[in-house]
């Protein structure tokens, strides 16, 4: 696992483009998590979670960014483009991220109860599968931080203020 260099103006742009991601989804009650999947200097994919949105335990922003990236590309081997999310990689986001060969993974806030590209463990580093990916951890690590924080920092609120009705 890399550490970002903190001048790498490319990484921190295109995390910016995540963390809007991440913003649409809080604007329809989702966890704030984005990604952006990058080719060439160009976003070919984007997305937010919509897990609650669509009642699917599967629309985590990264497998919909993968998606839609093999549709862009007509493939599903994304060997030329990096991932830009701005939480750490669960174990299935992990998987998906092996299985469609993305070279580089960038992300925000390490998470410390799911996150497998090096907090937990480093899926992507697993010498027993047959890809790995270069991961940059910490890229805007605390704005991302924050815009969870203060997401799940509301809802408490909100659920607290409903059962004092």
């Amino acid at each position: 696992m890399s550490n970002l260099v903190e001048d790498n103006q490319d990484h921190i742009y295109w995390m910016r483009q995540a963390i809007k991601q991440a913003e649409e989804a809080e604007k329809i009650g989702e966890v704030p998590i984005g990604a952006v999947i990058v080719k060439d200097g160009q976003i070919i994919s984007s997305a937010h979670n919509l897990r609650e949105t669509t009642r699917n335990a599967a629309a985590h922003a990264e497998l919909l960014a993968i998606q839609q990236a093999c549709d862009a590309l007509g493939a599903w081997r994304l060997s030329d483009c990096t991932l830009y999310v701005t939480l750490e990689p669960c174990p299935m986001c992990a998987g998906a991220i092996v299985q469609s060969r993305i070279p580089t993974v960038v992300y925000g806030a390490s998470d410390p109860k799911a996150g497998c590209v090096g907090t937990l463990m480093n899926l992507l580093d697993e010498s027993r599968f047959n890809h790995r990916s270069e991961v940059i951890a910490g890229c805007l690590a605390e704005a991302c931080g924050a815009q969870l924080t203060a997401f799940f920092r509301g809802l408490r609120a909100l659920k607290k203020k409903e059962r004092s009705e």
